[in-house]
């Protein structure tokens, strides 16, 4: 009679991804720092091994809790899906799953009431804030689990950032429609506090001086939220406007598509007549009509290097540092040259 298999252990890994036991221990607790060839030989070997981690019996011997909570300003905002799926990929690796929390919920409450209990070490190991309104004494306070900010950041939280270049997106997102010939552009903008919204103006103004053009007067922008609604909204006063804009640079896709949407309900062609583009790159934005052009955020790479630096701070590592990460114009066919008769 032939023996029982036994299960997999980490000397099988370690022979199948030809490093040492130590190696796989390392990259399976604290990913950032081994090399990616190195992550990914352990990540093939513990998949062609089918080993996993005896997690209750890890959680117990380090005293931790087995997972780690992620704060969202809107989850049904389509931007954050591939950031979340960058964080659980590299959670699942750790044998750590994945909470995640709607900010929004919080409504009118006070926020420590509602997210303070999940902000303990009793009920999650680290913390990923994407919510960049938030309070920072929230993460001050005694017994608050290591915190890593990805996306957004709050302004006096001494945290390590995982960004994208927004500066730098708004300044392509200028240089792009200049490039064309546009000289009357509108910004739909995020909302006043967040810290993205200044970022983003920050470049377009920028690109906008670099193009030779006049700083943009107070009739330049329209506030938005974010929201698609926000852009559909933003459409009769844009069709009131004398002169018309011949461009529009929204601050994300979602507010871009609402304002297509709501020009080609007024009988406006977009690009023909005018030309509009988003921020971010959300899924829908390749299969909109016309397709988007927009600024694209590497967000599944936001998310793994945000879930990261989480496991380097949860084993203690202190650095507060700020990673920054490119975006790329993806022209598509909602941008132009401006009619001629403009």
């Amino acid at each position: 009679m032939s023996e029982p298999s036994r299960p997999p252990r980490i000397h099988d890994v370690a022979r199948v991804a030809g490093v040492s036991v130590a190696t796989v221990s390392r990259t399976m607790s604290n990913p950032a720092i081994v090399s990616e060839a190195t992550r990914k030989a352990v990540e093939d070997a513990i998949a062609a091994t089918g080993y996993t981690l005896n997690l209750t019996a890890r959680n117990l011997r380090q005293q931790q809790v087995g997972g780690v909570l992620a704060l969202v300003p809107n989850i049904a905002n389509p931007f954050f899906s591939q950031i979340l799926a960058g964080i659980s990929t590299v959670l699942r690796q750790r044998g750590l799953s994945l909470l995640v929390m709607d900010t929004t919920a919080v409504g009118d409450q006070p926020a420590l009431a509602v997210l303070g209990p999940y902000l303990n070490r009793s009920r999650s190991d680290g913390v990923i804030v994407l919510d960049g309104s938030l309070d920072p004494g929230l993460f001050t306070r005694p017994g608050c689990p290591p915190v890593v900010q990805a996306c957004e950041w709050i302004e006096g939280l001494d945290a390590p950032r995982v960004l994208a270049d927004n500066v730098e997106g708004g300044r392509l997102a200028a240089q792009h429609l200049t490039g064309l010939g546009h000289r009357r552009i509108l910004h739909v903008t995020g909302p006043a506090p967040n810290t993205l919204t200044a970022s983003r103006r920050q470049g377009f103004l920028q690109g906008l001086a670099q193009a030779g053009l006049p700083a943009p007067g107070p009739n330049d922008s329209i506030r938005g939220d974010f929201e698609t609604r926000s852009g559909l909204d933003a459409v009769p006063r844009i069709l009131a406007m004398e002169p018309r804009p011949t461009a529009i640079f929204c601050d994300n896709d979602e507010m871009a598509i609402g304002v297509i949407h709501g020009l080609s309900m007024a009988g406006i062609a977009v690009p023909q007549q005018i030309s509009v583009m988003g921020f971010d790159n959300i899924e829908m934005s390749g299969y909109c009509l016309p397709p988007l052009t927009t600024v694209r955020q590497y967000r599944t790479r936001l998310g793994r290097r945000a879930a990261e630096l989480l496991l380097a701070r949860m084993q203690g590592d202190d650095d507060r540092q700020t990673v920054m990460l490119d975006v790329e114009l993806m022209e598509r066919a909602s941008t132009a040259p401006p009619p001629k008769d403009a």
